[in-house]
C-alpha cells in the first residue's frame, strides 16, 4: 500500500440478507445487482468474528480513536436480539480501547420492549425507516402481500422513544417521493419526536432517472418545503442533509455521503464475508460494488487500493467538467457517486464522469439553504456580555449588545423579504434606500422581523408594508417622502406612529407624505382629516423616564400563543398606565438590576387575552416586545415583564447559537407532569433565574412577616427542581461549547437555586 493511505472509518456489516418487507424502492432487491440471491441468509458467527478482527486491525494500523459500524441487511433485526447482542459485545471486545459508534438501520417491525431494552443496554443507536404519514409510507413500504407497514413501524418508533429506551433512538430515515405532500410527511415524522430525520433521495442513475411528475426540480422543491417548515418550527431536531449544506458552505465537513468533496471512508461486509464498496452502487450494475476481496483473506488496507475505491477518493479531480464549473461545487461535491452513472455510449460520456442525475435539484436546494443561512445575524456578542447574560441577567451594555444582534437580523431579513417579494419596486426602493438614521428607526420596530419573515417564507403578500415602514421612519427622523399606499382592510398602519382608518369603501389608496416630522394624508394634516377618515395614534406607557409603546394597532402584532387584543378603550388604557406605573416602581426600587436591563431592551407591550396562570406569552421573532395579559396586581405585572423579557433574551441567544446540539428528546422535570423537551427545560430554567431573583429580593424588602413568608414560599417554589434540570441538560443535551458555557453561567449564579435568603 502507498504511504499515507486514507483509512476507512465506517463499516456496514450485513448481518442478515433477507427482509420482511417488500418495499418497491429498495436498492438491494429492486435494482441492478441481484447478488443477494446467492448469499447466506444470516452472517455466521465465524464470519462475524473475522469481520470484527479486520475492523480492529484496521483501527490499530491507522491509530483510529473511533470507528463507526452499522448492522444492516436486508433486515438486520431478523438476526435476532440474542445474536445482535453477542455481535455487539464481540465487536467491542475486539476493538479494545478504540471507541465504537454502533448503529443499526431497521424497518422496525421486530422491535418490542425486550428488543429495545437490549439495544439501549448495548448502546446500539437505532435508525428506523419511515416515509411519513400512513398514505405516504404505505405507498412503497409494503409487505409481500401488498399490505402497508405504517401501523407497525409507528408502534416501533413509539416503543424505542420511551424514556427507558430512548438513548438507543437515533432517528428516522425517509425516502423522498415527490408524489407525497412534503409538509404532511414532515409533520407526521416530527409528531413522533425523533432526535433526527434523514431524508434520502431515491436511488437513480441517468439510465434509470427519477420520476418527475411536476417539473425539473421536483426534489428540490419538495425538500425546500420541508426546510421551510423545519425552520419555522425552530429546527427542533437534526436534519443532516440541511446541516451538511450549512457546514460545507462554511468550510466544514459533510455529515452525509451525498454532499461534499470528502473522500469515501466506508466499506461493506456482506453476509458471506465479501468486502464490498458502498451498497448504493448496487443500483448501477450487477457487481458494481464488488472488490473481489474477503475478510478471510484480505485486509481493509488492500481494499483501499481497489480502483473503484480510489476513483471515489479523487475529490474535485473526480468530478465532471460541468461540476467543476458549478458555483456550489464544494458543497454539492457532485452528489452521491452512484447518481452520476450513465452506461457508456457513443453519444454520451459513460461511467461516473457526469453530474448527478439530481443536479438541478441539488443546485436549487443548496442555494435555498445558503440564502436561509444568510438570515442568521453576523453580529456576535462579546464574551463578557455573553457571560453576563448566561448568568441570567445582563447589564445595560449586554442587553444593548443583544439588541444589536436583533437589528442586524432584521436588516438581513428585510433583504431576504425583498428578494421574495420585490414589488412594488418604488416602495421597496424607498425602504432600502433610507438614510442610516431612518433605517435604524425602522429596524427598531419589534414586529418588523415577524412581517419580513412571513414575506420571506411566502406566507403573506403585503404590498403596503414596505411603504408604511419607510414613511413612518422618515416621519420620525426627518427628511421627506411621498408614496401612494393601498389600504389594508380599509386602513393603513405607520409603525411607531399609528393607524389611519377610512370608512369609505370606495377609497382604495391614500397618498401619504412624510416631511420634517409631520405626516399628511392626501395633503391633509392629521388634525384636518375629512369625515369618515380617522387617525388612531400609537399610545405609550410612561413613568420616571421609562417609555414603552402599548401596541394594539400593528397588523403583525398577533405573534403570540393567545390572540392580541384589539384597540383598547380609553378606560382600559388608563388601567394599563396605572398598573405599569406601579409595577415600574416595584422594579425600579426593589430590583434595579432587572429594571436596568428591561429599560435597555423593552420597546413594546402588546396586550393579549388572558391565558392561564402565567399571563405572558412568548412570540416569534419579536425581541423587544412582550405579549402580556393585564394581571390583577402591579406586583404580578412586574413579575410578568421580568419573566417575559428573560425568555426573549434566551430565545434570541438560541437563534444566534446552537446551544444544545439540536437534541429533541424529552426528560422528566419536577415542574411538569410529563417529560419535557430539552429546549423547553432550558427555557424554563433560564426564566426561573429571574423569577427566583424577583421573589428573593421581594422577601428581603417585605414590609411585614406575612409578605416575607409569601415571597420566601414563592422563591422556593420557583427554585425547586432547577439544579436537577441543570444536571439533565448537562447529561443529555450534548451541549455545544457555547452551550456548556451558558449552562456554566446559569449554575454560577450564586445562591439563586439553593433556597437561601
Amino acid at each position: 500500500m502507498p504511504t499515507g493511505t486514507r483509512p476507512f472509518r465506517q463499516f456496514v456489516i450485513k448481518v442478515h440478507s433477507r427482509c420482511d418487507l417488500a418495499c418497491d424502492h429498495c436498492y438491494v432487491y429492486r435494482h441492478a445487482d441481484q447478488s443477494w440471491r446467492g448469499r447466506p441468509i444470516t452472517m455466521s458467527d465465524a464470519t462475524f468474528t473475522l469481520a470484527a478482527e479486520r475492523i480492529a486491525a484496521h483501527a490499530r494500523t491507522h491509530a483510529l480513536a473511533k470507528v463507526h459500524v452499522v448492522f444492516h441487511g436486508g433486515e438486520p433485526l431478523l438476526a435476532g436480539a440474542r445474536r445482535l447482542r453477542a455481535f455487539a459485545r464481540e465487536l467491542r471486545g475486539s476493538l479494545g480501547p478504540v471507541e465504537l459508534d454502533l448503529h443499526v438501520q431497521t424497518n422496525g417491525l421486530r422491535l418490542d420492549d425486550d428488543f429495545c431494552a437490549m439495544l439501549a443496554e448495548e448502546r446500539i443507536i437505532t435508525g428506523i425507516s419511515l416515509d411519513g404519514d400512513r398514505v405516504s409510507n404505505d405507498r412503497h413500504r409494503i409487505r409481500s402481500d401488498g399490505s402497508g407497514s405504517y401501523d407497525d413501524v409507528v408502534r416501533a418508533v413509539r416503543c424505542i422513544g420511551k424514556a427507558d429506551h430512548r438513548t438507543a433512538f437515533g432517528g428516522l430515515l425517509c425516502t423522498v417521493d415527490v408524489v407525497n405532500d412534503p409538509v404532511a410527511v414532515y409533520r407526521a415524522l416530527a409528531a413522533l419526536e425523533p432526535p433526527a430525520i434523514d431524508f434520502l433521495l431515491p436511488h437513480a442513475t441517468w439510465d434509470r432517472p427519477p420520476a418527475r411528475p411536476h417539473g425539473g426540480t421536483d426534489y428540490a422543491d419538495w425538500l425546500i418545503a420541508v426546510h421551510q417548515q423545519w425552520t419555522a418550527d425552530g429546527r427542533p431536531f437534526r436534519i443532516r442533509m440541511f446541516e451538511s449544506v450549512s457546514r460545507l458552505a462554511k468550510g466544514g465537513v459533510s455529515l452525509i455521503e451525498a454532499l461534499g468533496l470528502g473522500s469515501s471512508d466506508l466499506l461493506v461486509v456482506e453476509t458471506d464475508g465479501a468486502i464490498e464498496q458502498a451498497d448504493w452502487l448496487k443500483t448501477v450494475a450487477e457487481g458494481a460494488a464488488d472488490t473481489g476481496f474477503h475478510v478471510a483473506t484480505d485486509s481493509f488496507d488492500r481494499a483501499a487500493a481497489h480502483p473503484g475505491v480510489r476513483a471515489q477518493r479523487q475529490g474535485m479531480n473526480g468530478l465532471s467538467d460541468q461540476c467543476r464549473a458549478c458555483p456550489v461545487m464544494e458543497v454539492c461535491g457532485g452528489g452521491l457517486y452512484a447518481h452520476r452513472y450513465r452506461t457508456p455510449s457513443g453519444a454520451e460520456d459513460g461511467g461516473f464522469d457526469n453530474p448527478s442525475v439530481y443536479c438541478a435539484d441539488l443546485l436549487k436546494l443548496i442555494q435555498h439553504v445558503q440564502q436561509a443561512d444568510e438570515m442568521a445575524p453576523s453580529h456576535r456578542l462579546s464574551p463578557h456580555h455573553f457571560d453576563q447574560l448566561a448568568a441570567g441577567f445582563g447589564a445595560v451594555e449586554a442587553v444593548q449588545d443583544l439588541e444589536s444582534v436583533e437589528l442586524d437580523l432584521r436588516r438581513t431579513l428585510l433583504k431576504a423579504a425583498h428578494r421574495a417579494e420585490p414589488r412594488p419596486a418604488g416602495a421597496w426602493d424607498a425602504l432600502l434606500g433610507l438614510s442610516r438614521t431612518a433605517l435604524g428607526a425602522a429596524l427598531r420596530e419589534p414586529y418588523l422581523r415577524a412581517w419580513a419573515l412571513d414575506v420571506h417564507e411566502s406566507t403573506v403578500t403585503d404590498p403596503a408594508r414596505p411603504a408604511e415602514v419607510a414613511l413612518a421612519a422618515v416621519a420620525r427622523t426627518g427628511g421627506s417622502l411621498t408614496l401612494s399606499l393601498p389600504l389594508r382592510d380599509g386602513s393603513l398602519h405607520l409603525p411607531g406612529l399609528g393607524r389611519l382608518i377610512v370608512d369609505e369603501a370606495a377609497v382604495r389608496a391614500v397618498t401619504v407624505s412624510a416631511a420634517q416630522g409631520h405626516v399628511r394624508f392626501d395633503g391633509r394634516e392629521v388634525e384636518a382629516l375629512p369625515s369618515g377618515v380617522r387617525w388612531q395614534p400609537l399610545r405609550h406607557l410612561s413613568t420616571d423616564g421609562f417609555r414603552v409603546a402599548l401596541d394594539d394597532l400593528d397588523p403583525y402584532r398577533d405573534q403570540w400563543r393567545t390572540p392580541a387584543l384589539h384597540r383598547l378603550t380609553a378606560t382600559e388604557f388608563r388601567l394599563w398606565q396605572e398598573a405599569f406605573h406601579a409595577a415600574w416602581q416595584i422594579l425600579r426600587l426593589d430590583l434595579p438590576r432587572q429594571a436596568e436591563g428591561l429599560a435597555a431592551g423593552l420597546r413594546t407591550i402588546t396586550p393579549v387575552s388572558a391565558s392561564g396562570p402565567v399571563g405572558a406569552e412568548r412570540g416569534r421573532g419579536v425581541f423587544g416586545a412582550v405579549g402580556v395579559a393585564l394581571p390583577a396586581t402591579p406586583e404580578a405585572l412586574a413579575l410578568l415583564l421580568v419573566r417575559a423579557f428573560q425568555e426573549a433574551k434566551l430565545d434570541l441567544l438560541m437563534v444566534m447559537y446552537d446551544l444544545l446540539g439540536h437534541r429533541a428528546d424529552r426528560h422528566p422535570v419536577s415542574w411538569s407532569a410529563v417529560p419535557e423537551r430539552l429546549d423547553a427545560i432550558l427555557r424554563e430554567t433560564y426564566a426561573r433565574l429571574a423569577v427566583v431573583d424577583f421573589w428573593r429580593t421581594r422577601a428581603r424588602r417585605a414590609a411585614d412577616a406575612k409578605g416575607r413568608a409569601e415571597a420566601v414560599r414563592r422563591a422556593k417554589a420557583a427554585s425547586e427542581g432547577v439544579p436537577g434540570a441543570l444536571d439533565t441538560l448537562r447529561e443529555h443535551a450534548a451541549p455545544t461549547a457555547v452551550g456548556r458555557r451558558l449552562l456554566a453561567g446559569m449554575a454560577s449564579t450564586e445562591g439563586v437555586f439553593d433556597g437561601a435568603l
